[in-house]
């Protein structure tokens, strides 16, 4: 089906406590699931948690409970804020549902019986808080981690290793003939580097942890939380439970991860599939992160930036804006509530927001709330703009550009302004050329609705409000796309409420 569309975020894991980059991951997905929604895609949007490891082992041991306890109180942390954030996900993978369980242990017997598993010794330097082993050339004479910076483990014992090693070409093959496998360029060459740098065997299973799926042919043995946790999007899609599911979902699929968990995703991940006989995703997208006023984000710091207190404080689509409009999407960000005010003041509240409530203020002066469409609907100079911003708009989210995307859609917003203040309603007024004022008024009610449909993956509250106001069916979702963005797609009567401010300004 060439409709469908897969999007995954990583599954979080969940002894952390939810910040700002698991909320940009996440939007970044529902904003391009709700797109396709929108664009008649058979869509199929999942998050979730991984629930396994070292960590949650010794926290649940520290508090006198069992595992599956303690995990089934963290993951609402998660779920609560994916619901407060309006992610529309549509399904929510645990690593601990039995359903996952038996695709990895499924999973790991076809790589077995495949011949890309042996048993072995592994000696290296382990982080217990990453639950990732590092080789001695990706560290200095400090020996720490180079993800947290943490002190590392030196640890030998038997393992179970994946046979990484042997689709170093193959997978280099296919980075050469897929240039856009790994967003963006940069991090598609970072990639291409590593894995000329020459690969090694994959050490996936630990002894002596309880916390974890079990080897299926050596219960001794638990599996390492990252070859769990990256079948998690093969148990989504239906791998080895629904055929038609997964023949329909995982060839469109399509990961949104932080670039520092790239590795996993385009390294280790494409070997796993590639052992399985199974289609690589469509594109593997790397984030950058978010700095707090210039500093890393970090506990130790206190500058973690909580996600449930920005929606509290500004609202959940400013929120979600700011996430999507501030920062490239793949370039490092930085975040402070200063930049969000001037940003929300400056788009939301002095540009749409104002373009809509003086819309909405004058349909009520000089019409009563009552617009007629004319007849005929034309104008060029509108329709011109249209064609362009749609055509920018899908060229930009097809390539997960969201800033860019919205570049776009903020064209429309600027010339009604502009268009308002150029043709002066309240003048044709006076002049008692009414059939003007309304041919006006119709055009900015119409500029209203398309926006709706611009904005609704962005800012879905915001703009199912805008369409009541509108006088519209509320949701965007029923009706065709392509029949409404359009000139003619708008209704033959606007009976609109009276205004009502989208975005108040925020006063520091």
């Amino acid at each position: 089906m060439d409709n469908s569309f897969y999007v995954t975020t990583p599954i979080y894991y969940v002894n952390d406590v939810p910040h700002i980059g698991h909320a940009y991951t996440t939007c970044a997905a529902d904003v391009l699931a709700r797109y396709y929604r929108l664009r008649g895609y058979q869509v199929l949007f999942s998050t979730g948690t991984d629930e396994h490891g070292q960590k949650i082992e010794k926290a649940a041991r520290d508090l006198g409970i069992t595992p599956q306890e303690l995990v089934d109180k963290m993951v609402i942390r998660f779920q609560d804020l994916w619901k407060k954030m309006n992610i529309s996900y549509d399904e929510f993978i645990r690593t601990t549902d039995p359903r996952h369980i038996k695709v990895v242990q499924d999973f790991f017997r076809l790589l077995d019986e495949r011949g890309y598993i042996y048993l072995g010794d592994y000696e290296g330097w382990y982080c217990v808080p990453c639950e990732t082993f590092w080789p001695e050339s990706q560290l200095d004479e400090r020996l720490v981690c180079p993800d947290c910076g943490r002190s590392l483990e030196k640890l030998k014992e038997e393992s179970y290793f994946f046979a990484l090693s042997r689709f170093q070409e193959p997978l280099l093959q296919y980075l050469e003939s897929h240039p856009d496998f790994i967003m963006p360029e940069s991090r598609h060459h970072e990639i291409e580097s590593f894995v000329r740098g020459g690969l090694k065997d994959q050490s996936i299973s630990r002894l002596g942890l309880e916390w974890g799926i079990p080897v299926p042919s050596d219960p001794r043995h638990t599996l390492y939380v990252w070859f769990d946790a990256l079948v998690n999007y093969l148990t989504v899609a239906g791998w080895g439970t629904s055929e038609e599911k997964f023949s329909n979902f995982w060839p469109y699929a399509y990961h949104l991860v932080g670039k520092d968990i790239l590795r996993f995703h385009a390294v280790l991940w494409p070997g796993m599939l590639m052992a399985a006989s199974l289609p690589l995703p469509r594109r593997i997208f790397a984030h950058g992160w978010w700095t707090v006023e210039g500093e890393k984000m970090s506990k130790s710091r206190g500058n973690v930036v909580d996600p449930y207190l920005m929606i509290d404080r500004y609202g959940v689509d400013r929120f979600r804006y700011f996430l999507m409009r501030e920062v490239s999407f793949g370039l490092d960000g930085d975040f402070s509530e200063k930049a969000l005010i001037e940003r929300s003041n400056a788009d939301l509240s002095d540009n749409f927001g104002n373009f809509v409530h003086r819309t909405l203020g004058m349909v009520w002066r000089y019409k009563k709330g009552v617009v007629k469409k004319p007849s005929p609907y034309q104008d060029g100079e509108w329709e011109k703009l249209l064609e362009e911003v749609k055509e920018g708009f899908q060229y930009y989210m097809e390539r997960f550009a969201f800033s860019q995307a919205l570049e776009q859609v903020w064209k429309l917003v600027h010339f009604a302004n502009r268009y308002i203040e150029r043709e002066a309603p309240w003048k044709l007024h006076k002049e008692g050329k009414e059939k003007e004022v309304e041919n006006l008024l119709y055009r900015l009610l119409d500029n209203a609705r398309l926006l709706s449909f611009f904005l609704y993956p962005f800012m879905p509250d915001t703009t199912l409000k805008l369409r009541e106001l509108l006088g519209l069916q509320q949701d965007p979702g029923k009706e065709s796309l392509e029949e409404s963005l359009c000139w003619q797609g708008g209704p033959e009567v606007y009976s609109v409420e009276e205004a009502q401010p989208l975005f108040p300004r925020i006063i520091e």
